[in-house]
């Protein structure tokens, strides 16, 4: 999509359930709960939607999502491939349909059930005989059955490209609860941890230990987006979806890309060309960072990725506190995959509704441009929201 794109579209309210181990509901009662709670945030009557987006591996359907909510016609639908790097990517296609008058009001929606239910981190089985699982078949018969294992790889190259050390994914994940313990939503709300606890936790595939790697949860969160100048008269000030964008590196497969000319997850540099040129914006004018943090050593070179410093350099970015909320580009605010919930990176646009409306718990004081990616290592995605 090129720099001449301008979005129509714009945030108009948020909700989610609570994020825990055992939510006790179906997916779809989590998923309703969720869009009715960003429907009444938003102002709007359910009968009023028309649109909806989501992930392919969201197992609530949108045409029983629209039955209950009783609206009026569907006139959109879409999803976009995966989960963590479909992140934005329903916020994408929301803000082209309305853009585009395809569409009046679209929900962006995502609701699991992935620690009660089943869960991700465990070492993959697949059976069907798609183009996927065949590569993960090769790749299992190397010992490589888990997001930990597959991510690992690639993590222990950037370390020997950068020089980035173990003390440095420490720094990622200290932080990352530290602001998780603010934050009432979260999971780990109240339990910080120390640089000790760290280290003291057991290796999960080497270089990654378990404060590493995110959580499994059971929740659901919902996105309303609609016109700018819908939102405008509804009840909070509209949040301009201002850029959108996806991308994936040449010779890439996904967690495992391990035959292309770079292994390093930095795919998000592909989405940043994209999102900067729509926005018409640059690095230094976002004022927080959601970067997607499956595991917290890939922060450092998604901040290599979108800009904020030159590749190999993040270890250095993120000392003195610069990823903390007084610093100067605070990081995941809300705690993040790590810390707060795991839901596929849709909680992380939450936080940045959050910021704003200037309502977080760990506010950056006049927030006005928020980065939010995707996964890295996979197709991926981003958006830029912010006020007028």
């Amino acid at each position: 999509m090129s720099g001449s794109f301008v979005s129509r579209a714009a945030i108009a309210g948020y909700g989610a359930t609570e994020f825990s181990k055992c939510s006790g509901r179906s997916e779809l009662q989590l998923a309703m709960e969720a869009i009715l709670a960003a429907l009444a945030d938003a102002g709007v009557d359910p009968a009023e939607v028309d649109g909806f987006a989501t992930y392919t591996m969201d197992n609530n359907s949108e045409h029983e999502i629209f039955r209950l909510l009783g609206a009026r016609e569907m006139r959109f639908f879409a999803r976009t491939t995966g989960g963590g790097g479909a992140a934005c990517g329903p916020l994408q296609q929301a803000m082209l349909a309305v853009s585009a008058g395809m569409a009046d009001t679209v929900v962006c929606y995502r609701a699991m059930n992935e620690r009660s239910e089943y869960r991700f981190g465990v070492p993959m089985a697949p059976t069907a005989p798609t183009s996927a699982n065949l590569l993960f078949g090769f790749l299992g018969a190397q010992g490589l059955r888990t997001p930990a294992a597959l991510i690992a790889m690639t993590m222990r190259r950037y370390m020997h490209e950068t020089g980035a050390t173990e003390e440095d994914f420490a720094t990622v994940a200290v932080t990352t609860r530290k602001h998780a313990a603010a934050n009432p939503n979260a999971f780990f709300h109240g339990k910080p941890i120390t640089r000790e606890d760290y280290f003291a936790a057991p290796m999960i595939a080497d270089p990654l230990r378990l404060l590493d790697c995110c959580q499994e949860t059971d929740g659901a969160v919902a996105i309303v987006v609609t016109s700018v100048e819908r939102a405008a008269a509804l009840g909070h000030r509209p949040i301009r979806i201002k850029a959108a964008a996806q991308g994936l590196p040449k010779g890439s497969f996904g967690l495992g890309s391990y035959w292309r000319e770079d292994i390093v997850p930095r795919e998000g540099s592909i989405v940043a060309r994209g999102l900067y040129a729509q926005a018409g914006l640059g690095p230094k004018d976002i004022d927080v960072a959601i970067l997607y943090d499956h595991f917290a050593p890939t922060v450092l070179p998604s901040l290599e990725a979108y800009g904020f410093c030159a590749p190999g350099e993040a270890k250095e970015f993120i000392k003195d506190g610069n990823i903390e909320i007084g610093g100067s580009l605070p990081v995941n605010p809300h705690g993040g995959l790590l810390a707060e919930a795991y839901i596929h990176g849709l909680n992380g646009v939450g936080e940045a509704v959050r910021q704003l409306r200037g309502t977080s718990v760990n506010q950056r004081p006049g927030a006005a441009n928020i980065l939010v990616t995707g996964a890295s290592a996979v197709p991926t995605s981003g958006v830029i929201l912010g006020l007028d």
